[in-house]
């Protein structure tokens, strides 16, 4: 079994590239749950990033204040796992106060959950559960909330990753009444799943494990789009689309979310059949079970850097490396990902299936913030 308790702090930190590395953080426990869906977002509309993760609010208290936690809703435990497996902040109603949308892992219904406004929310009261849409999907791996269509309306669409493979893959999205309707993408799902322009042409894709959807041209809710099964991963989980070597062409980063590894395939264009041609990289095999993958720029020199971490208990604690000490990792590379550094973010700090980051502290760093089976946790970022 592999352990961390022997990683040094800088994996590696050997070229120009990487002097300015390690970023230094400290970690401050919010709660300790087992939520696994987290956002921030201004809840109470004072010009403060605030955070929610599961059953608690923490209202942003500014320099110095305690971050307190406060009832937000109700959430039933099932088989080890809290139900929430994505959280979204959303307007819903259009009444100026942020509300929240979420799903779970074994339940077809998505909800959103109210905001009570200024007097509710100082004093605590909880905000009223609502139906936004039933899917009818019950294997949901991770939700999504996301712009997907590239329309200029503002409104995001609602994705639910499959662990089955046998359902379909169904992007939800408001039409003209503003109800929420499905199109079937296609007929195949699968555990993993990113969104990003994978063959260059200007429209978003959607990849999962067992290959990739193609966007159409025009409208995307006109037909299917074109499946290709340019892969067959097992238990991969978070998927990432960006041109990390600077050729021009996109490439795919993933995580085994059961197992060790994060790899990098530096896409080499299409062939002559529109297959995803590819040189894999592994980036790090230190730990097991990332099940997030997230950009942001953590020192501040105006390009992002890579985070990830051990998912804690993602199976139950049944998955190789369940047991090794929990950490969060960060990557920096040169500009043809040649040389990658590997930082320790936090170590004893694992995540859940959300990464979110955000100068919380309004010192013009950006912090860290995640859920988990260890606790909801701020990494605050001490780099000034």
């Amino acid at each position: 079994m592999k352990q961390l308790a022997a990683l040094p702090l800088v994996l590696l930190a050997c070229t120009a590239i990487q002097a300015e590395h390690p970023v230094p953080f400290e970690v401050q426990v919010l709660a300790k749950d087992a939520n696994e869906g987290i956002e921030v977002a201004d809840y109470n509309n004072d010009g403060k990033l605030d955070v929610s993760a599961g059953r608690f609010l923490y209202l942003n208290p500014g320099k110095d204040g305690d971050w307190i936690a406060r009832p937000l809703r109700v959430l039933e435990d099932r088989n080890g796992y809290t139900l929430s497996n994505g959280e979204h902040a959303y307007d819903v109603d259009g009444d100026g106060w942020k509300d929240i949308v979420s799903n779970g892992f074994w339940v077809g219904e998505v909800h959103w959950y109210k905001n009570p406004g200024k007097k509710g929310l100082e004093n605590g009261l909880l905000w009223k559960q609502n139906v936004l849409m039933d899917t009818a999907q019950k294997n949901n791996e991770v939700c999504h909330f996301l712009d997907l269509d590239g329309k200029p309306d503002g409104k995001p669409e609602y994705v639910a990753n499959q662990w089955n493979k046998k359902n379909p893959t169904l992007i939800w999205y408001q039409d003209a009444q503003g109800k929420y309707v499905s199109h079937e993408v296609g007929p195949k799902s699968g555990h993993g799943i990113g969104f990003g322009d994978l063959n260059n042409d200007g429209r978003d894709d959607i990849i999962f494990g067992s290959g990739w959807y193609e966007r159409p041209e025009g409208d995307p809710y006109a037909k299917e789009w074109t499946y290709h099964a340019d892969w067959s991963l097992s238990m991969s989980c978070p998927m990432l689309v960006r041109d990390v070597n600077g050729d021009g062409k996109n490439d795919l980063l993933w995580a085994k979310g059961h197992d060790y590894g994060v790899y990098a395939w530096l896409g080499k264009g299409l062939d002559e059949n529109g297959k995803f041609l590819y040189d894999e990289v592994l980036i790090d095999d230190s730990f097991s079970q990332g099940h997030a993958l997230h950009f942001a720029d953590l020192d501040g020199d105006g390009k992002d850097e890579l985070l990830t971490g051990k998912r804690v208990y993602g199976h139950g604690g049944k998955d190789p490396g369940a047991n090794d000490t929990p950490v969060i990792m960060y990557y920096t590379w040169d500009d043809g990902f040649k040389n990658i550094g590997m930082h320790v973010l936090a170590k004893g700090v694992g995540i859940g299936l959300h990464i979110r980051t955000a100068d919380l502290d309004g010192d013009g760093d950006i912090d860290v913030v995640v859920p988990g089976k260890d606790g909801t946790q701020i990494v605050w970022n001490k780099r000034k």
